[in-house]
């Protein structure tokens, strides 16, 4: 009877093993590997969470997105001549805003001679000066926008309003502003 018992019990753990195996091949089978940091997507597929979206960071392409995005907008308005100085001067204040200088290597150096306390402190007070900036110029973009409003006709306000809420203003949608995020259908 012990003998019966242990092969059983080996029967029942080989079992055991070739399920578990199957089980866990299975899950291989449909989970794909996530591709390495910083290597290049993979044709046909999107690039990153947001797909191709603002041209990877690539500035010459941001641009065409933004002057195309600028030009069906103001197609949608129908713009009048009498408006022109008012669109030109909103789509100047929508432009992203140049990004800061890269630190020169004089900079680094000082960088490096200070200690982590003081790393941790000239950070911060560049990151508050870095949200100010960037607070400012919304406040900026804010002011524009609402006096490009105001030059529109209620009609025109009307187009504005629903392309503002379908894109958002800068047209990343809802998502992009941190918004909740689009439901899949």
């Amino acid at each position: 009877m012990k003998f019966a018992f242990n092969r059983s019990a080996s029967l029942n753990s080989l079992v055991l093993a070739g399920l578990l195996a199957t089980v866990g091949a299975g899950a291989m089978a449909q989970t794909p590997p996530a591709p390495p940091a910083g290597s290049p997507p993979v044709a046909g597929k999107p690039a990153g969470p947001h797909g191709d979206r603002m041209a990877r960071h690539d500035p010459a392409k941001m641009q065409a997105w933004i002057a195309k995005r600028q030009a069906e907008l103001k197609a949608k308005l129908k713009i009048t001549p009498a408006q022109e100085g008012a669109w030109t001067s909103y789509t100047a204040s929508m432009q992203p805003p140049a990004h800061g200088a890269r630190p020169t290597p004089e900079q680094r150096a000082e960088f490096d001679k200070l200690t982590t306390p003081q790393r941790i402190d000239k950070m911060k007070e560049m990151r508050t000066q870095r949200m100010a900036e960037m607070n400012t110029a919304m406040d900026k973009r804010g002011e524009a926008t609402k006096t490009f409003y105001a030059a529109l006709s209620p009609e025109q306000q009307k187009t504005f309003d629903a392309e503002h809420k379908k894109h958002g203003p800068h047209g990343g949608g809802p998502r992009h502003h941190g918004g909740p995020a689009p439901q899949k259908g």
